[in-house]
């Protein structure tokens, strides 16, 4: 017989809706998984969510064999601005296949090596500014790193200058965080609310994302380029198995797509920043490595592969502060039901929506030993290699995993590579402790640094 899977006690009708603050949903989960750990449930108006939080649980509910990706709840609502995109197409939607057989020979590790140089030289722009500042500067990381974010992005995916990092903030990056921020909330409330108090700002985010990417479109077709980026893939290319291609409206729909999906790379570089500071004996570790490979030339891309501190401090970060919370799951369908999980020990409907919190899953003690420590060194060769896979899930899992990954893990390594080895940084509020809060990506909350050159 199985286990009964922990439920925190609710009220009647209503069941658990005051045990998640939908403002900020996943801090709420954080304290369920504190107090119930590798799975619980919860209740909201009838309906069942089971959330997982263990490293053994989560590798089994990965298995694409018996479970998929779950499209729901938010990503529903995010189609109201990119429709059927990769993002968010529904499983039985042949568009999927299409978009993706067109778009991810063109994301491969390979191919984004190719776009290194413009992310360096972004990247540079960024230092080249904080190098400049004076003495008594305040930065607030995260909405620097988002302007590098979409600059990085728009330019390397879709051939186009914004010139935000120095300039006024895009208009996309508030679009981004309004859009998704509103996705979230829109199931948790009744319909004729978000009609009648909601709707008008979030068709207002949704119309400037897809300006942003008219605009990019538009740019593209009044300056004719041979330039092979994503944005002539989107245009031009065509699906090997049905010859079909996109039309304006789905370039459009996957030209926004990408920038939200890459709004999480800038949480884990701010953070990382923040875990730096609050380690500052991985500081001159990383320094020394940088120095040793690539020296007073150049970055280059070759030597990527050459910093696995560097690559330990980015993982560890990755681990700890999950810019991309979790993923849905579901059972495949046709499966018959209870669902087992774990030998049998827990039960699930056939039709039960799971959710991996990997707040939880990346801190299993089963897996971490303290797992609440900044060790670069766990995320660095055998021990890194004999993790089991449940604990690297941060780009999402199976054929629906993330497919700009390889981009994002570059920009991710860069961008820190580059401030490393440029800047120093200090806290403002050295009492400062990490506060996190996000929707669709989870970033650093009231987190001000000082930053000057480097002092060599």
């Amino acid at each position: 017989m199985s286990t009964p899977i922990p439920q925190p006690p609710g009220i009647p009708l209503l069941g658990n809706i005051f045990d998640i603050v939908p403002s900020d949903t996943w801090s709420s989960l954080k304290k369920l998984w504190e107090k119930y750990g590798e799975i619980f449930k919860i209740t909201v108006f009838g309906q069942q969510i089971v959330f997982i939080g263990s490293v053994a649980l989560c590798e089994e509910i990965c298995d694409p064999k018996r479970f998929r990706k779950y499209v729901g709840g938010p990503i529903v609502e995010i189609r109201y601005a990119v429709h059927a995109s990769l993002f968010t197409a529904f499983e039985d939607e042949s568009i999927w296949g299409v978009h993706h057989r067109i778009i991810a020979p063109h994301l491969t590790t390979s191919a984004v090596g190719d776009l290194f140089d413009e992310v360096r030289d972004c990247a540079s722009e960024l230092t080249t500014k904080w190098r400049g500042l004076d003495e008594n500067n305040k930065v607030v990381a995260i909405e620097e790193l988002n302007r590098l974010d979409i600059e990085t992005t728009t330019l390397c995916f879709y051939g186009k200058k914004l010139n935000n990092i120095t300039g006024p903030p895009n208009p996309m990056i508030a679009a981004m965080d309004g859009g998704t921020g509103e996705a979230i909330m829109r199931p948790t409330r009744p319909r004729f609310i978000n009609w009648l108090f909601y709707q008008s700002k979030f068709h207002r985010d949704t119309a400037a994302m897809r300006k942003y990417a008219s605009d990019c479109l538009e740019h593209r077709k009044a300056n004719p380029t041979d330039r092979k980026d994503l944005l002539s893939v989107f245009m031009n290319a065509k699906d090997p198995e049905t010859g079909s291609g996109l039309n304006d409206e789905q370039v459009i729909d996957e030209i926004v797509t990408m920038p939200i999906g890459s709004s999480t790379a800038p949480c884990a570089v701010s953070t990382a920043i923040y875990y730096l500071l609050q380690n500052p004996s991985c500081i001159p570790k990383a320094r020394a490595e940088i120095d040793a490979v690539i020296g007073s030339g150049p970055f280059n891309h070759a030597h990527l592969d050459k910093l696995p501190y560097c690559t330990g401090i980015m993982r560890e970060t990755m681990r700890l502060c999950a810019p991309a919370p979790g993923f849905n799951i579901e059972p495949l369908p046709g499966t018959k039901g209870p669902v087992l999980l774990a030998g049998g020990k827990y039960s699930v409907p056939a039709n039960q929506t799971m959710i991996i919190v990997l707040h939880g899953v990346n801190r299993d003690p089963a897996v971490f030993e303290d797992p609440e420590a900044f060790k670069p060194e766990r995320m660095v060769g055998d021990a890194y290699e004999k993790l089991p896979e449940g604990a690297k899930k941060w780009f999402g899992n199976g054929k629906r995993q993330c497919i700009g990954r390889h981009y994002a893990w570059m920009w991710n390594m860069v961008t820190l590579v580059s401030l490393i080895r440029e800047v120093d940084f200090e806290m403002v509020d050295p009492s400062y402790k990490l506060a996190q809060q996000g929707w669709f990506n989870v970033r650093p909350v009231g987190f001000e640094i000082k930053v000057k050159p480097r002092a060599k």
